[in-house]
């Protein structure tokens, strides 16, 4: 997809690892296995703190947004949600060409805000390779070495993990997923970042759409399979292995591309997966019981902490697309329609969000105020007056 931007169940508890010399924590990238992309191309969303408490009471800890946004570092201050930041494609060639402009990058966006924004990582451009910018593609791994230099620089490579989130396009065929590689016209681009994330330890970032591949061939693919409803499956003759589900099926598909190209241990992480509930007239498979069906199912595989037919023994980690229907979005009608929560803050269709319904979420919303900037709700005290709360105080974790 291009530039794309979830509900959650109950999340592990953070193990926090010893305290650095700078005060501050060494965490992973991705805390438990469910994470939810907060896109904002709109213009009737929730501002942030808003976002924030959504977040906190559908038990979603992992975020990553596509920019760098102050207003959102601000309104995630204090959180202790997981972000990671976007260097958007619009910055991806002057970063190339300067790495003192990377360093001043970083420090903006990512030191300024720690520990107080729990910044966890940053993606360096958005499904880049296999676009029509062949400039770009040849920026991206430049602007990759740059801010990680900068993260060296800064002595934040232990915080602040970095990746770069790739579309299907990077692949010549996924099916059957033994077969899958890059294209060759990717190769020259792809091989110095997988060499350098080898070398970082870094995971390769796909985004993954059974929609997608359902929507262009309906004929030949069963919906039920792409849903994680019962089905047939489908067998790997080569690897003889049985695919339930299409999801596996595609992440499968980029850990052979991976091992072909000569990367075997790499992590593979999704960075974005959904489903549209509504689109344009031949976009057919976008309703809002497809939605419900793959948000659901997904969420229920995610939280078995289990791996794929082929990476059995390695947990796979996703973040879903999206948190809100994004109403400004171009494109077709389905990429206005991935939202697990609509513009109001009510929940699109039910996937077992814990304690929201699907009028809940928008209540609560509409309770919010503001007190001396910060996030207040309205509360009797023990005078037996009522007035204002601050969110943070009244917040814990179920």
């Amino acid at each position: 997809m291009a530039r794309s931007s979830g509900a959650a169940g109950f999340w592990c508890l953070l193990f926090l690892l010893p305290l650095l010399g700078n005060g501050l924590v060494m965490v992973e990238g991705f805390t438990g296995t469910y994470g939810i992309n907060y896109g904002r191309i709109a213009d009737n969303i929730p501002g942030p703190e808003e976002v924030v408490l959504l977040l906190k009471k559908s038990k979603i800890k992992n975020v990553k947004i596509y920019d760098a946004d102050h207003s959102v570092l601000k309104g995630f201050a204090g959180s202790g949600l997981e972000l990671v930041v976007g260097l958007s494609n619009d910055y991806v060639k002057e970063i190339n060409t300067s790495s003192d402009r990377a360093l001043q990058w970083v420090k903006d966006n990512v030191q300024s805000w720690l520990p107080d924004t729990h910044i966890t990582g940053i993606a360096v451009g958005n499904e880049v390779l296999g676009g029509a910018d062949h400039e770009l593609e040849e920026a991206l791994f430049g602007a990759i070495k740059n801010v990680y230099k900068a993260l060296v620089q800064l002595q934040l490579t232990d915080i602040v993990q970095i990746s770069s989130p790739h579309s299907q396009a990077v692949f010549a065929n996924s099916y059957p997923p033994s077969s899958c590689v890059f294209k060759d016209s990717i190769l020259q681009y792809m091989k110095p970042i997988l060499d350098f994330f080898s070398k970082i330890e870094s995971p390769f970032s796909i985004n993954v759409y059974p929609f997608l591949a359902y929507q262009s061939d309906p004929e030949h693919i069963d919906i039920n399979y792409a849903l994680f409803q019962p089905n047939p499956g489908v067998h790997d003759p080569k690897t003889n292995l049985n695919y339930d589900n299409m999801f596996d099926a595609e992440i499968d598909a980029a850990y052979a591309a991976l091992e072909a190209a000569g990367y075997i241990g790499m992590e593979v992480e999704v960075t974005e997966t959904g489903w549209a509930s509504s689109g344009d007239e031949d976009e057919t498979a976008a309703t809002s019981q497809n939605a419900r069906t793959y948000n659901y199912n997904l969420r229920k595989r995610l939280f078995k902490r289990k791996g794929t037919p082929r990476r059995p023994k390695t947990v796979i980690k996703a973040y879903i697309f999206a948190l809100f229907n994004e109403d400004s979005k171009p494109g077709p009608g389905s990429e206005r329609h991935y939202g697990l929560f609509k513009a109001d803050g009510s929940i699109s269709y039910d996937i077992g969000f814990s304690g929201l319904s699907t009028s809940h979420a928008s209540s609560l919303l509409r309770s919010l105020k503001r007190s001396n900037s910060k996030i207040c709700r309205r509360e009797f005290g023990k005078d037996g007056k009522l007035g204002f709360v601050p969110l943070w105080d009244w917040y814990t974790e179920e």
